[in-house]
């Protein structure tokens, strides 16, 4: 439950077109809902302007199905996370509206309009095709927390002219998520390119000695390319968060 909705609820109150016991009714799932299997947190609108996004992975069809309702009643949007095909479609056959991304592996319930965040877009760089489930985790994300985006996809360093041709774009966004597997060079480079925030996320893309992703995280790490902020191994919802906290931030100054 947002600000906005419990604003309604007191108005309506202070009002006289709402009764005390219905008030109580609205609010009594405040701050948190015991499910049995799961506490759902529905103060975390107020507190963070976005509620609880559901991790499906680990989770069974009918837990993801029982979070999701507990969210949606509240009338928030609801996101779901790292969610199978099979546990989608069990989800979409339980809510009517949710919405399979593929690709991202991230299902949607839009019950509300998305206000915008941020002035400028976001530009999500990726190294490869290969690494496009995490980017497109990333931008799936971003579009449920208001944040507008420009893909820049398929630029890494082994032909870094195609990086260096999409160097206008950069000038247009206010941040910079940058996706990479293998070696994970590609934040250096772009790193060394721009002035905005640049927030690494290494996939586990690569052959044997990429160790899944380590090779790229530790590479990261280390970059050269000062002030990079990075991200897990295939983390693209957390670069999400980060750069909607960012820009969260810069809007109250």
């Amino acid at each position: 439950m947002d600000p906005d909705k419990i604003r309604g609820i007191l108005e309506s109150l202070q009002d006289g077109k709402t009764d005390i016991d219905d008030a109580l009714g609205a609010l009594k799932n405040l701050p948190f809902q015991d499910l049995g299997y799961a506490v759902v947190d529905h103060h975390r609108a107020l507190r963070q302007g976005v509620p609880e996004v559901i991790f499906s992975e680990g989770k069974t069809a009918e837990q993801v199905i029982g979070i999701a309702r507990a969210i949606a009643r509240t009338g928030q949007n609801v996101l779901m996370t790292r969610i199978d095909p099979v546990k989608a479609a069990a989800v979409q056959s339980e809510l009517e509206g949710v919405r399979y991304h593929a690709i991202a592996r991230i299902a949607t319930l839009e019950q509300r309009p998305i206000p915008a965040l941020g002035a400028r877009p976001v530009a999500l760089v990726c190294a490869g095709t290969s690494d496009m489930p995490v980017a497109e985790e990333c931008a799936e994300t971003l579009r449920m927390l208001g944040v507008s985006i420009e893909r820049i996809y398929d630029v890494g360093v082994a032909g870094v002219h195609r990086l260096l041709a999409k160097r206008g774009i950069f000038d247009e966004c206010c941040i910079a998520v940058v996706v990479a597997g293998m070696e994970g060079a590609l934040p250096s480079a772009v790193g060394g390119l721009v002035s905005i925030p640049v927030i690494a996320v290494p996939t586990s893309v690569g052959y044997g000695a990429a160790l899944k992703g380590f090779s790229a995280l530790a590479c990261m790490l280390t970059s050269c390319a000062s002030g990079i902020t990075v991200c897990n191994i295939d983390n693209g919802f957390g670069a999400a968060f980060a750069a909607a906290r960012i820009l969260q931030s810069s809007s109250r100054y």
